[in-house]
Formats: structure tokens, sequence, C-alpha cells
């Protein structure tokens, strides 16, 4: 069975992400391995990452990552699956680990409107071409957004940022 564990990161920093996921991998792996008596690695490779254009598709890697539970069937309803984030997002339950991304903010004048509008977004399902456009880009490191965003990605790190 493979797992997998879906981030939605706003960096402050540049290597912040990586600094964050080695250290997670890290320690995680010292857990695993002396809670569970054993060694070695537990994943393959590096993570695999996209930049999202944040004004159009943050909202969809949300509902995206939220959803991948029940399409997985592993449960009902997003708020049934243990690690989902979507209690904090849909039912304005508290998580210290959760800072909410400013296009979620925008989705209401307070917490229980932001909460109502948000739930509202799990009435339809996501676009199968929008699902299938974010793996592509998480699966090929590229960029998760239109064109010209892509450019301008591609302009600064100096490399091909889509397909």
């Amino acid at each position: 069975m493979t797992n997998h564990v879906h981030l939605l990161i706003s960096p402050h920093e540049h290597s912040s992400t990586s600094s964050l996921m080695k250290g997670i991998g890290q320690r995680y792996v010292q857990y695993i391995n002396r809670t569970y008596g054993r060694s070695g690695t537990l994943w393959e490779g590096r993570f695999r990452s996209c930049l999202v254009q944040s004004d159009s598709y943050v909202l969809a890697c949300y509902r995206y990552i939220e959803m991948n539970p029940v399409r997985a069937k592993m449960v009902t309803h997003p708020a049934k699956y243990r690690w989902s984030s979507y209690r904090a997002n849909a039912q304005s339950e508290f998580s210290h680990l959760i800072t909410p991304h400013a296009q979620y903010l925008s989705l209401g004048d307070t917490d229980v409107s932001t909460a109502e509008v948000y739930r509202e977004l799990f009435r339809s399902e996501l676009e199968t071409g929008l699902v299938e456009q974010i793996r592509a880009a998480t699966n090929g490191d590229y960029v998760l957004g239109g064109s010209r965003f892509a450019a301008e990605i591609e302009a600064m790190i100096g490399r091909r940022a889509r397909r």
C-alpha cells in the first residue's frame, strides 16, 4: 500500500520547504525506526512539489488535497479523515498546524461565513481535467498556473517549469 502526504505550504524563504521536509523526514524516520525496531529509510526519492499560482489555483489545491481520502475510498466525506484540514477550513475547528491562505480568507468576512462559502465549494467535484493538471504539475515538478505565471517562474529559476 502506498501512502501519500499532501501539504500546501506558503514558505517565507525559498529554502523553507526543503528544510521542513528534510526535518520531517529525519525526525519521522527516527521515530518509526525506534518505535518499531527497524532501520533504514521509509520513503523513496525526493518529495514532489509544484509552485502554485495562488489567485487561480490555491483553493483548487485545498479541495484536491482534502478530497484525496474520499477519492481513495478511505472515507465517505473529507471531515471523516482524521488527518484532513477540512474540519479546520470548513467547520472552523482550530488547528495550530494550519494558517489560512489569503485566498481562503477572502471567501468571507467572518470565520463562520468563510467556512460556509468553503463548504459550498465541495458541493461539486473538481473537474477531472483540473485533478489531472494538479497531479501532472506535482509529479513533473512543474508550475500550476497560467502561461504568464509559468514564464515568470521560468525567468526566475532559469529553467523550464512547464511541459
